[in-house]
């Protein structure tokens, strides 16, 4: 992204019962409400969507149940870098 001139900050949120019994002012640095977001979340992603709000995408891989190494699963159901930079550009 950087080389395409798109700044982007990543956030590794482990643990959205954590974040969520931060004080606003934390959770509204680490996530500031006037940028878009994008989430990255290899299961559900349902839970996503309250962080990234109306402006933001979520990328996910919502099935299970398939038997082979990760990254061609990965590759297989489009949970690449390719469609996550797509994502970065179509919410900007």
């Amino acid at each position: 992204m950087a080389e395409q001139g798109i700044n982007v900050n990543v956030v590794s949120m482990p643990s959205t019962n954590v974040f969520d019994r931060q004080d606003a002012a934390y959770r509204h640095a680490v996530l500031p409400e006037h940028l878009p977001r994008v989430a990255v979340e290899a299961g559900v992603s349902d839970g996503w969507y309250k962080y990234v709000g109306t402006r933001g995408a979520v990328v996910g891989l919502d099935r299970f149940g398939e038997s082979a190494p990760a990254a061609e699963l990965f590759r297989e159901f489009g949970f690449t870098a390719e469609r996550v930079a797509a994502a970065v550009k179509a919410v900007l």
